[in-house]
């Protein structure tokens, strides 16, 4: 797999992606204790933090020249706490992003607000995959109706799943590996209007919006005009599209 960008980041180049579901490793006790002192530190940090439904990745594979195969399980967000408890079981997020251009070809980033598990950084609109109700499993349609679902609440742009392309795989720091789907161009005044829109919304409601704030950026360079960190593959992912 080749890699692009910092050297923890690559992108999975693929025409098949097939999703596998199986156990979650078994925890010792003194893992599991140490899973939730983690756990608790952070939510007594952020008391917004919730522990809800989230699919782990267990595994990542070719299936043969062309295709990948996502090997995940049914989990909660304390699970992330494992990657601080040395020698636990590994487990890597598996998360979607929706790359949405304006029409004049830049990419919108959004910025997560302080109530969020990151506050400050910058990212695609998208978020943690959550498994499915019941006893069905993942695949990419499931992935795609995720995407549009983030993409609609965190900037108000309501595309619907069918009009998403599965356009990039990525894998990043400690094993996180995203799902990536390419929206239809909007004017970048309407991407604009449609963000402020939705926080005033939100903001009325007395709720945070998950964005604080978006913007358009046309090239890895103009990540350096924001003001803050930003996710581990938004600079690969901008010079790939840049680049395509």
């Amino acid at each position: 797999m080749t890699a692009h960008g910092p050297a923890t980041v690559e992108l999975l180049p693929a025409v098949r992606l097939r999703l596998v579901e199986t156990a979650l490793p078994a925890l010792s006790g003194p893992h599991r204790s140490a899973m939730d002192e983690v756990w608790e530190e952070s939510v007594r940090a952020n008391p917004a933090l919730f522990d809800g439904p989230a699919a782990a990745l267990v595994g990542v594979e070719r299936d043969g020249a062309d295709g990948l195969v996502l090997t995940w399980a049914r989990a909660t967000y304390r699970y992330r706490a494992l990657r601080h408890v040395p020698g636990s079981p590994t487990l890597s997020s598996l998360f979607v992003a929706v790359v949405q251009p304006a029409d004049d070809g830049r990419l919108t980033v959004g910025r997560m607000s302080p109530s969020t598990a990151v506050p400050g950084r910058w990212q695609l609109p998208g978020g943690t995959v959550e498994p499915p109700a019941g006893p069905h499993g993942l695949d990419l349609a499931a992935l795609r109706a995720h995407a549009a679902r983030e993409l609609a609440e965190e900037t108000g742009s309501d595309t619907p799943p069918e009009a998403l392309t599965w356009w990039l795989t990525t894998r990043g720091e400690r094993g996180s590996v995203g799902v990536l789907f390419l929206a239809p161009p909007r004017p970048a005044p309407e991407l604009y209007d449609r963000y402020a829109e939705l926080a005033a919304a939100e903001t009325a409601r007395g709720d945070d919006p998950e964005f604080d704030r978006i913007e358009l950026v046309g090239s890895p360079a103009d990540l350096s005009t924001l003001p803050g960190p930003h996710v581990d593959y938004l600079h690969p992912v901008l010079r790939h599209y840049a680049d395509n």
